[in-house]
């Protein structure tokens, strides 16, 4: 009874049912458009940044990542690759080792990062085939890869032969001298300046450090399962000798300029849900003024306060309600049409995401929780514009109610 008498009277006055679920569905509708565009930018430049070398997850020896130093390298054990691979949550392993080297060609010289890799496993995670702008895809033997911007600076080609020296495992000399295979182009100056990349068995041997490696790369299908996945590797990893670095922890530039931007998106949310609030407070006052004789008369034919307290409850859900499922409704649409088919991003501003290792386009995000807190978020609003008309029920002075 109380449902369906709250349903005939918000359609008692047309206009004023229709700005107030209009307020609703355009709070929801915008809100949920802006956060999932903000959220599919931060999943799309996370996947890429943390795709592109690091990793989800990262396993080194105590001490490591504060003292990049080979002789902090840790013997592999492949048991620990098939307990993660066991987890619900890894995708791909990458082993590596990484250290440094004075590069030479002809009179040329220059430090650079090398990284001992498994080709396969690590064209898995990080695409490194595709960043291939000259030559093949190779490290068969003494073959090495050359970021395109080293390569630029010590004039070096495809075929051309790369002298390596640098101090090894423990204090050894580690020198080699290998054939350019190809030449290999990052978006992140950083890496496009300074990185080469051997097989892992040749960096194994150019620096002593036989069956070593310094890090343990995971990658996961998403940033949801980077938690989960570091609880189950605490429960069976030693801690007091090795420790795990998230993306977070790794990319720390990266989160600080997400969590700025985040903060930005997060007010102008609230400036929105401000703005909304009101227009939805405005309407709900007017309609307790308009009905205040309504009220009375009710009281005075024995209807308790309780009774219409409810009934008004039920009207402003039912508005809110509307305007939540019809916003909701229609955003989805668009959120995932945007989802399949990314904005692609021009001129400066394409070339800034470029530069900091980003795909220049800007995906929605489709996740179920954001839907859900929008529409909590609009309903909250609406129980505290609650208060006003139970207040004024509560109050109501049937005489001057029923003279009103």
């Amino acid at each position: 009874m109380i449902l369906k008498t709250a349903w005939r009277n918000i359609w008692r006055n047309k206009r004023r049912t229709i700005i107030t679920i209009g307020s609703a569905f355009f709070a929801v509708f915008f809100a949920i458009l802006m956060r999932s565009m903000q959220l599919g930018t931060y999943d799309k430049m996370i996947g890429d940044v943390v795709n592109s070398f690091t990793g989800y997850v990262q396993i080194h020896k105590k001490g490591y990542w504060e003292d990049k130093v080979i002789d902090n390298a840790f013997e592999r054990d492949t048991l620990w690759e098939d307990k993660i691979l066991a987890s619900k949550y890894a995708e791909i392993i990458v082993p590596r080792l990484e250290s440094y080297a004075l590069a030479a060609f002809g009179k040329k010289t220059k430090g650079t990062m090398v990284v001992g890799i498994e080709p396969n496993a690590e064209d898995q995670m990080t695409h490194l085939k595709s960043k291939i702008v000259k030559g093949q895809f190779s490290l068969y033997g003494k073959q090495i890869l050359v970021a395109e911007g080293l390569a630029k600076y010590l004039e070096l080609n495809v075929g051309d032969s790369l002298v390596l020296i640098g101090q090894g495992y423990h204090g050894v000399s580690a020198q080699g001298l290998y054939k350019v295979s190809g030449i290999l182009h990052f978006p992140s100056p950083k890496l496009n300046k300074s990185i080469v990349y051997l097989s892992l068995p040749q960096a194994q041997d150019m620096y002593g450090a036989y069956n070593m490696l310094t890090n343990l790369c995971i990658s996961v299908e998403n940033n949801q399962k980077v938690k989960p996945l570091v609880e189950d590797l605490k429960q069976w990893l030693d801690l007091n000798k090795y420790e795990i670095y998230t993306w977070k922890e790794m990319l720390t530039e990266l989160v600080q300029a997400i969590q700025t931007d985040n903060v930005g998106g997060i007010i102008m949310l609230a400036i929105l849900y401000m703005i909304i609030g009101f227009g939805i407070f405005g309407t709900i006052v007017m309609m307790t003024a308009e009905r205040r004789r309504e009220f009375g008369m009710l009281i005075a034919l024995g209807m308790h306060r309780k009774q219409i307290i409810r009934i008004t409850v039920v009207e402003t859900l039912l508005l809110g309600l509307l305007g939540v499922i019809l916003g909701a409704v229609l955003s989805i649409p668009i959120v995932y049409y945007f989802h399949t088919n990314p904005i692609v991003l021009t001129g400066a501003a394409a070339q800034s995401m470029i530069n900091f290792g980003v795909e220049p386009v800007i995906p929605f995000a489709l996740r179920a929780d954001f839907f859900l807190h929008q529409a909590y978020t609009v309903l909250g609003i609406l129980v505290i514009c609650m208060l006003y008309p139970i207040a004024k029920i509560q109050s109501l002075n049937l005489i001057k109610a029923i003279r009103h």
